[in-house]
Parts: structure tokens; C-alpha cells; sequence
């Protein structure tokens, strides 16, 4: 009887432990799948998410951004403080000596702003900027 007993409690512990196992596994497989699921997607010019993704600016074929609009998104974080020698937005002066070493030409002050001018990358961050949209910044930040 004694011997039965432990038998029987012998069985019930592995039982415990196979199960608690189990258990663990499971959730360690759960665990693991939820990290190496995706996080994102890829979206092709052509597929529908593309045009949304595009917002409609002249990459989407909707006509150039306003300067406004870029500079809130990519040159208000160095022409609004200057950081770096940037001319400050609003600051007519510092802008016009800029144009004036440019010959007076501003499709040469563009240009250098395409091409990155000093600490500036090329076009600001904005890689898919048209020069008329950098215009448009360049206008809207300096008022020439």
C-alpha cells in the first residue's frame, strides 16, 4: 500500500512538472512570436498606401509645398535659433548679405541650399524637396 501511495504520488509531481513545462513553452513561443513579428510594411510606389504615404506634396504630383509647410517640418529646428551660423528666420538682414553673396541671384542661393551650404545637408533634410518647394522655404524664412 505504501509503495502504491508513493508511486502515486510520484506520477502526479511529474505530472505537475510535464504540465508546468507545457505551460512555459507556450508562453515562450507566444513571447517569442509577438518579437519577431512585423512591426511595419512596405509600401511600393504604385500601391494605394503610396499615395497616402505621399500626402499629396509634389512627389505626389499635388504641386509644391508652401515654405511654410517645410519650414515647419525640416528648417524651423536650426533657422528658428540660428544654430550653426543657419540665418534666422525673420532676420532680413542676415538673409540679404546671404542673397548678396550669391550675386544678388536667387536661384544661386537655391542652388546652395540644394547642394548643402556649411553645416547645412543638401536640401535641408527634405531629400525629396523640388528646388521651387526650396524656394518657397527660402522665401517664407527670409521675406525677400
Amino acid at each position: 500500500m505504501m509503495t502504491l501511495r508513493k508511486i502515486l504520488l510520484a506520477s502526479a509531481a511529474m505530472l505537475v512538472v510535464v504540465a508546468g513545462n507545457a505551460f512555459a513553452a507556450t508562453a515562450n513561443e507566444e513571447a517569442i512570436a509577438d518579437r519577431l513579428k512585423p512591426f511595419g510594411s512596405v509600401c511600393l510606389v504604385g500601391d494605394p498606401c503610396a499615395e497616402e504615404v505621399a500626402g499629396g506634396g509634389a512627389a505626389a504630383g499635388g504641386g509644391p509645398r508652401t515654405g511654410e509647410e517645410l519650414y515647419g517640418k525640416y528648417c524651423t529646428a536650426c533657422h528658428s535659433s540660428g544654430v550653426l551660423g543657419a540665418p534666422k528666420t525673420g532676420d532680413s538682414a542676415a538673409w540679404q548679405a546671404r542673397l548678396d553673396s550669391h550675386g544678388g541671384d536667387m536661384g544661386l542661393l537655391v542652388q546652395s541650399a540644394v547642394n548643402g551650404l556649411n553645416s547645412m545637408p543638401p536640401k535641408g533634410t527634405c531629400a525629396d524637396c523640388s528646388d521651387e518647394e526650396i524656394l518657397n522655404a527660402i522665401q517664407h524664412m527670409s521675406g525677400l
